[in-house]
């Protein structure tokens, strides 16, 4: 089959390899702009600029699907549109180009968090089962007829970063299966049953922890918000990052971590950077001060005279 694909970032790219390696022919790559990274601000091309390079596909670069994009892809004659994290919108006349429409990779159980971030938000809630979806494009949010589907369950503390690197990998499988039933049948797909559920998009202010929670539900946060935006909570009105949040050891609680100050204290215990929870404990294994490195968390506290408050 005859695939314009379009894609972004770095969980996108086995999707595309995927589908060039089960022989469809690819005719072209729609990403994002190059953009500023890093602290010098380098003019970087997306992962999926660079894997379908790599490839020798042409690359249509643009942060929107206007008429320019739809003229460029009218000019592939392709029979299907692929869309995985593109971070963009189709619409008409775009949306219905290729002679059997666009289908997007969506990393959910669909129609449960439709939207911009669903793994984020799916680990927020405290859930462990994630799942994808391969659904037909309509104009409504990801409301399309289902092609295929794929779920498993995640161990808590799981991170979004590392969930939608495995969720990317196996979501594959359910690429091929879609991309068949519609070779085999144009007409294929089910409607979505269920209730719907909106994985809004995230903020920087999304990441800070609310320390008020159980160490379920903190832990929780704290995963859906690692590695973007980022989990933090805040020192002496300054921002923490906490990169690696962990459960406490069996057997800690809020007296073991030495909380005598109530939630949010951070302790030593055995060595570990204990955070008090209204029900427990969790460690934090590594933070990052405002303006300074990455480190070990204990570390961090003993630099701070072995105990701290957290807000």
């Amino acid at each position: 089959m005859r695939i314009v694909f379009a894609g972004t970032p770095e969980f996108a790219v086995p999707s595309l390899a995927a589908l060039r390696a089960a022989g469809h022919e690819i005719a072209g790559v729609i990403t994002r702009e190059d953009a500023p990274l890093g602290r010098k601000r380098v003019l970087t091309p997306s992962p999926v600029a660079v894997a379908a390079e790599a490839l020798r596909i042409p690359v249509l670069r643009a942060n929107r699907l206007d008429e320019a994009a739809t003229e460029w892809v009218r000019g592939l004659g392709a029979d299907l549109g692929v869309i995985v994290a593109y971070g963009g919108l189709v619409r008409e006349p775009l949306l219905s180009l290729p002679e059997l429409g666009w289908i997007n990779l969506h990393f959910s159980e669909l129609p449960r968090w439709r939207g911009a971030a669903p793994v984020q938000r799916a680990l927020e809630a405290g859930e462990q089962r994630l799942g994808v979806t391969v659904f037909r494009l309509v104009e409504a949010l990801d409301a399309g007829d289902v092609l295929a589907r794929d779920a498993r369950e995640f161990a808590a503390g799981t991170t979004a970063g590392e969930a939608l690197t495995e969720l990317a990998s196996f979501g594959t499988t359910a690429l091929a299966r879609a991309v068949a039933a519609l070779a085999e049948n144009p007409g294929a797909g089910e409607a979505q049953h269920g209730e719907a559920t909106y994985a809004r998009k995230l903020s920087r202010d999304d990441g800070r922890l609310r320390l008020d929670g159980d160490s379920r539900a903190v832990l929780a946060q704290w995963a859906g918000m690692t590695p973007e935006p980022g989990a933090y909570a805040l020192h002496e009105d300054a921002p923490l990052k906490v990169l690696e949040l962990r459960a406490a050891p069996v057997g800690a609680s809020v007296a073991d971590a030495g909380a005598v100050d109530g939630v949010g204290a951070v302790s030593l215990q055995d060595g570990r950077a204990m955070l008090a929870l209204r029900d427990g404990a969790l460690e934090l294994v590594r933070v990052q001060p405002a303006g300074k490195p990455a480190m070990d968390g204990a570390a961090w506290l003993r630099g701070r005279g072995g105990s701290a408050v957290l807000a």
